[in-house]
């Protein structure tokens, strides 16, 4: 089963934290490796280069190197009075949208991001809340560490992802069922013609598809996405009977269907006939 809230993963993200060290880079690193899992570098001080996979990187404060399972790499001096002070994490068990499992995504198969001033801010401070605890031998140290590293991957992939416009969604001025009910309804019925996500519904608060659907449900008798496919069809219908020479392709595009194929199956489905058939003469009672 398909769960909406797993947007950029197939599975829950719960990565195997496998290490944290910060470590000043004094001396080259002679031993040129790769991993079985992944590992980052943060540069948060000076600057140095990499050599990944027989290239050589210039890195510098703010730079995030991602080294993906077999990525070949190795440290190099190239500052004595600057060296780079690195901060390394490393983990595995992931398995990331449109990717083999164990893999990190990169922007066009770049190994190394230069962080903007607000990224960068979020994750030294981060990195610095690790240290402490790792320095610090609390309880539940392990898990503690695992949450800070899940905010770090979340943060590198949010930079890697191209902004995307948010449709405008619903505001909602109370959390009551019937209030709630009642304004998706009517954000359907004001939006049909467009993309909707049950994930982009509310604006000032996060409503979770799943509670969505079962209070949706529990109040109308039937689940979002089949209240949205009916209200669609009747427009449809509505659309055809009133403008007889227009096409089953813009039919399909005003009420919110890329794929006249989909829509043809649904309307068929929904009516007992196919749009395309409807529209010359087969009215409905």
């Amino acid at each position: 089963m398909c769960n909406q809230n797993y947007d950029i993963t197939y599975e829950d993200l719960n990565p195997t934290f496998l290490y944290f060290c910060t470590l000043k880079r004094n001396e080259e690193e002679t031993n040129y490796h790769c991993h079985d899992f992944i590992e980052f570098s943060i540069i948060l001080k000076g600057e140095g280069a990499h050599v990944i996979d027989g290239e050589v990187c210039p890195v510098k404060e703010g730079d995030f190197v991602i080294y993906n399972p077999g990525t070949y790499h190795r440290s190099l001096v190239t500052s004595a009075d600057n060296c780079a002070l690195e901060c390394f994490l490393s983990f595995s068990e992931v398995h990331f949208k449109n990717l083999p499992k164990g893999q990190m995504p990169l922007i066009n198969g770049e190994n190394i991001i230069a962080m903007d001033a607000i990224i960068k801010q979020e994750i030294f401070k981060i990195c610095s809340a690790m240290e402490k605890e790792y320095q610090s031998w609390k309880p539940g140290r392990y898990f503690m560490l695992k949450s800070y590293l899940i905010q770090i991957i979340l943060l590198i992939i949010r930079e890697q992802q191209d902004s995307q416009k948010v449709p405008n969604g619903c505001i909602f001025e109370s959390t009551s069922r019937k209030y709630v009910v009642k304004k998706i309804i009517h954000y359907f019925s004001q939006h049909y013609s467009e993309k909707i996500s049950l994930d982009q519904i509310a604006q000032n608060m996060y409503l979770s598809t799943f509670y969505i659907s079962r209070i949706f449900k529990s109040e109308t008798g039937e689940s979002p996405i089949n209240y949205l496919i009916n209200l669609r069809m009747e427009k449809a219908r509505e659309l055809i009977e009133k403008e007889e020479a227009i096409s089953v392709q813009n039919v399909a595009a005003c009420v919110g269907y890329d794929d006249v194929y989909h829509f043809s199956k649904l309307f068929k489905k929904h009516y007992g006939v196919a749009p395309s058939k409807y529209r010359v003469g087969n009215k409905l009672e």
